[in-house]
């Protein structure tokens, strides 16, 4: 499934990731990640959000509120998968956008009796142009999208939640 008579392909270095991918296949735990960012009020819904000397700004006027980030978080994973697994097909890609929607009620948020605040559902929308793809090449990356996006998986199921809340 390699190709690696090009080096980059849609900016990514093919050989890198076939590489890293061998090593993974030796040693699972090399593909272990744990993240943790930290989040800090910066005054009215705004959160600076920290992590590994990076940072974004989360809620206000001027930027995504955190369910916004939600859905650009799984539609910005499954870009990155695609473009990713299309390189390591030789695929490359003219175009590919993701469109994300879901449904939540603030009423819970507000404090108000409600069932629950989060989405209740999410759907995407997958655009892709990539000129020459075989219907099985399209099937591999459709497979792909379904069974190994992170952001995808993650919401997708149940996700045990701790938590801790210190004050004063």
């Amino acid at each position: 499934m390699g190709n690696r008579t090009k080096s980059r392909v849609n900016g990514i270095s093919v050989a890198g990731w076939e590489a890293f991918r061998d090593e993974v296949r030796k040693d699972a735990s090399v593909a272990d990640r744990r993240p943790a960012v930290t989040a800090r009020w910066v005054g009215g819904s705004r959160s600076r959000v920290e992590f590994e000397g990076k940072t974004m700004h989360i809620g206000g006027n001027e930027d995504f509120n955190a369910m916004q980030a939600l859905l650009a978080a799984l539609a910005a994973c499954d870009v990155d998968l695609i473009a990713l697994h299309a390189a390591l097909l030789g695929l490359e890609v003219k175009d590919l956008r993701v469109e994300a929607t879901g449904h939540f009620n603030v009423r819970a948020y507000l404090g108000l009796e409600a069932p629950g605040s989060g989405y209740t559902g999410i759907s995407y929308k997958i655009i892709l142009n990539a000129p020459g793809a075989s219907d099985e090449q399209i099937r591999l990356l459709r497979e792909r999208i379904e069974r190994s996006s992170p952001v995808g998986d993650s919401l997708g199921r149940s996700i045990p939640l701790t938590i801790e809340f210190n004050a004063n």
